[in-house]
């Protein structure tokens, strides 16, 4: 009993921890848009997750990523285009410019051309989509595949040797207000909020309550049949 009592008051304290953690993320998502930081190679990997960000650079439009399995706002499946940007100050790293929707056919793949002229891109920074359970990674990369390519939930590393080059291991997820981008409906990324985890949590502590007032209850009636 006392086991059990203990587990559930253990796994409680562990789900208002993540509703903790899921709210700290909701917080930073929104002051990230307070301020708007000029985003370079060397300050990418230090800024938090969901900052907003300006960036200088070209688009490399011969060369871009389809992330697979990856629903729209209201569930229809398709894809997220991940494009190269060069940076005007030096160093590569990929702008998610939004969802698309499958075509007709697999082999159908929607038309990503972007032009490839010196601009602003504005944004959120983010880290790559992670799914809820990997089963594998994606297949060594072939040079001669075409572009774009299809990858599902790929690592950083499997992105850098498809594109052969070295990049940034934040993405940014382009703003809604900028040019050449598709459905972008961009939330934090946390599956469901901390009200789930309270109401979890509130379950647990029940369970360990009731195990222990069932022991006693039964500890009672031994006694009084002794």
């Amino acid at each position: 009993m006392l086991a059990g009592v203990l587990a559930c008051g253990r796994l409680g304290v562990w789900q208002l921890h993540r509703a903790d953690e899921k709210q700290a993320l909701i917080d930073q998502f929104e002051s990230g848009r307070q301020q708007t930081v000029t985003l370079t190679a060397g300050n990418a990997d230090s800024l938090p997750r969901y900052q907003r960000v300006e960036l200088s650079g070209r688009y490399d439009g011969q060369h871009q990523v389809l992330l697979d399995n990856m629903p729209s706002e209201r569930g229809q499946p398709g894809y997220r285009v991940l494009t190269p940007v060069a940076l005007e100050q030096g160093g590569w790293l990929l702008v998610d410019r939004g969802w698309l929707p499958l075509g007709a056919t697999r082999s159908e793949l929607p038309d990503t051309a972007v032009g490839d002229n010196e601009r602003v891109i504005a944004g959120r920074l983010d880290d790559l989509p992670e799914p809820g359970v990997r089963l594998g990674d994606n297949a060594p990369p072939d040079p001669a595949a075409s572009w774009p390519r299809v990858l599902s939930f790929p690592r950083y590393e499997e992105l850098v040797r498809a594109l052969d080059r070295p990049l940034q291991r934040r993405i940014v997820l382009l703003d809604a207000t900028q040019p050449d981008g598709y459905e972008r409906i961009w939330q934090a990324h946390f599956g469901f909020g901390p009200e789930r985890h309270i109401a979890y949590a509130a379950q647990w502590f029940a369970l360990g309550v009731a195990a222990l007032v069932i022991y006693l209850m039964m500890s009672f009636k031994r006694d009084n049949a002794g």
